[in-house]
């Protein structure tokens, strides 16, 4: 015997289509694939990976975890990433009207209640004080030796060109930054956001 549930579902056709953001995480993807580039290649048991091979590892699994549910869905963000990325319809031009963003850029983005000074560094994500301050207030140790003494090291340098960066910014950048890579890309996006 059917229970309410089951003949529900199958009337409507419902519990078709797996629920959450499944088509943004996959509409991601296409930007991933594109734009992101591999700074990594290895073999493991003679097999070749990159550093994003366990991203599309992990989006396989996702995709194959509800079966027809979560496939379905899966294809339709990729498709929809493709027609973003090749601007069908000009997609890319489509804006928020001006009331709307005007009423979201007055919304405060934390409600922490900080109100620390970041004087003229900024910061990077809303309301999270960069390097420079975070290093002033104590939370970061100071700079210990002079920067002209932490000559980075090419496969740092190396790792920043291969993201973009300019090479005589990137050596800057990580001389600041005491040769840590990941702190060296916040400063070097910092300073192409201003």
């Amino acid at each position: 015997m059917l229970s309410e549930d089951h003949i529900v579902s199958a009337g409507l056709g419902l519990n078709v289509l797996a629920s959450g953001p499944y088509g943004l995480i996959f509409a991601s993807f296409v930007p991933f694939y594109f734009d992101i580039p591999v700074s990594s290649r290895f073999h493991i048991f003679g097999v070749p990976f990159t550093d994003k091979s366990f991203i599309y590892l992990a989006g396989l699994q996702l995709l194959l975890s509800s079966w027809k549910r979560s496939v379905l869905t899966g294809i339709c963000g990729v498709l929809a990433g493709s027609l973003y990325r090749l601007n069908v319809f000009g997609i890319r031009r489509i804006k928020f009207p001006e009331f709307i963003a005007s009423f979201f850029s007055r919304l405060p983005l934390s409600s922490t209640g900080s109100s620390s000074a970041t004087g003229s560094s900024g910061s990077t994500i809303g309301n999270a004080p960069s390097y420079r301050v975070r290093e002033m207030e104590g939370n970061y140790p100071p700079t210990a030796p002079p920067l002209a003494s932490l000559e980075p090291p090419e496969s740092s340098v190396a790792t920043l060109v291969s993201m973009g960066f300019d090479r005589n910014s990137a050596r800057q950048a990580l001389m600041q930054a005491r040769n840590d890579v990941n702190v060296a890309t916040n400063l070097l996006l910092e300073a192409q956001s201003r």
